[in-house]
């Protein structure tokens, strides 16, 4: 009796284990079909956030060239918004950069090249408190001795113009947005010869006209990325006091 009470016993454990090992089965097959690919669905995040994350590109074609300037819409959100408008309009195109200052500025986007003012929209708030500074490369709003004065015009920075930045003595001009392809373009307008015309002076002598300014709608990142190190070049460490006027 007790030798088939204990061949029973055996039995019964038997069954049971197997009916847990179905078990067992069953659920990390479950869980296997439940779970979430992670392996394809990461890298589209990611692309999908870079794309999110990039800033604005546009696109300026010049008779010396093409330069691609990256925009600051968290930083500078007003005066990016007016670039992008003048831009979308088509604006630009047929303006000159009439102010060209070596060591210092070229100025642009209010003149043609009878060095005539083009209409504007209304003046915009200045956004000098933005924490951007006026360094080599970086584009900022032009304008008169009001600090909210600025319109369609804005200049590029030659050098590290740390005079040019907001202060407790000075309102500053406000930095939206940076050369970040073309920075040889920028320094050979900054190296034509100049003259004065009418009441205008540090005028090139051979109109510089953009041709062409777009938004930069593809390739954001790759072009961004490509660009970078070439943006960067030599700081120049002596400030002028010279203003960027709107004129």
């Amino acid at each position: 009796m007790k030798r088939h009470y204990a061949i029973g016993l055996i039995l019964c454990l038997a069954v049971v284990f197997a009916l847990s090992g179905m078990v067992l089965a069953q659920t990390e097959s479950k869980d296997a079909k439940e779970a979430p690919a992670t392996g394809a669905a990461a890298p589209e995040k990611k692309a999908e956030k870079a794309e999110k994350e990039s800033n604005p590109l546009v696109i300026f074609e010049t008779t010396k060239g093409k330069m691609t300037i990256e925009l600051y819409p968290k930083e500078a959100p007003i005066s990016v918004e007016n670039f992008l408008a003048y831009v979308n309009e088509g604006f630009y195109a047929g303006t000159v950069f009439h102010r060209v200052i070596p060591r210092f500025v070229i100025q642009g986007g209010g003149m043609d090249a009878d060095m005539n003012r083009k209409k504007t929209h209304a003046p915009i708030k200045n956004e000098a408190d933005n924490g951007l500074k006026n360094l080599r490369g970086t584009l900022s709003m032009a304008r008169t001795n009001d600090p909210n004065s600025a319109t369609s015009q804005f200049f590029i920075n030659l050098v590290d113009n740390v005079a040019l930045d907001k202060s407790a003595t000075s309102a500053g001009y406000a930095v939206f947005g940076k050369v970040i392809r073309g920075l040889d373009i920028v320094d050979s307008i900054a190296a034509v010869k100049t003259t004065t015309s009418g009441q205008y002076k540090d005028v090139p002598a051979q109109p510089i006209t953009v041709t062409k300014a777009y938004v930069k709608t593809e390739g954001e990142a790759t072009e961004k990325k490509a660009a970078d190190k070439k943006a960067s070049g030599p700081n120049d460490k002596k400030a002028t006091e010279q203003k960027a006027s709107d004129n």
